[in-house]
């Protein structure tokens, strides 16, 4: 009969260990967001800025691409909003829910207000302008560039029981009750 030392046994449980480790670290997928229009930090194209309020933007929606989602993923909820508004809660800018989990992307100008490009059963709910679809940046003249947080959330349930045009807050509500992961991509505009 041989004897292995403890040192042993306990070197190869570390192994195995980081082995296992490793080989979970590498089947978990990572959670992206990223969008061919706008890039991480920097300044949105005034193709995605809002045409309200004296901004000269054409208001068209970027495409988004997310990969990664979490095993148990049944839908999806995507959302653009701007912390930096002066409002004193923010402002929601797109709201987007029921997107099927087979959807790894929408097309830019997916957010027109009848949504005719979203995929089928994908819902918008009603922006902080009290109406759906998306509306771009478009922050006060001389304030500093607001940053806008494009989120896409991976939730367990296959659709959000919501009355139609529901307010952000409320599709919040119930993504937060019923999320896996979310990916974010921040971009920022100012004038």
């Amino acid at each position: 009969m041989r004897v292995t030392s403890s040192r042993s046994l306990s070197l190869a449980a570390a192994l195995l260990l980081a082995g296992a480790a490793t080989a979970g670290a590498q089947g978990a997928g990572h959670f992206s967001l990223t969008s061919p229009d706008i890039k991480a930090g920097a300044t949105i194209p005034l193709r995605h800025v809002g045409n309200v309020m004296g901004c000269p933007g054409q208001n068209v929606s970027p495409a988004l691409q997310w990969s990664g989602a979490p095993a148990g993923t049944k839908s999806f909820v995507v959302t653009t909003y701007d912390p930096d508004a002066p409002t004193g809660s923010g402002f929601w800018h797109w709201v987007v829910y029921n997107i099927p989990a087979s959807t790894t992307m929408l097309p830019a100008g997916a957010g027109a207000p009848k949504g005719s490009a979203l995929p089928s059963g994908a819902t918008q709910g009603n922006t902080d302008l009290a109406q759906p679809g998306y509306i771009g940046p478009c922050p006060p003249q001389g304030d500093k560039p607001h940053r806008y947080i494009f989120t896409v959330y991976a939730l367990k349930t296959a659709k959000l029981e919501l009355p139609a045009n529901a307010t952000a807050a409320m599709v919040g509500f119930n993504v937060h009750g019923n999320q896996l992961a979310k990916a974010t991509l921040t971009a920022k505009w100012g004038r």
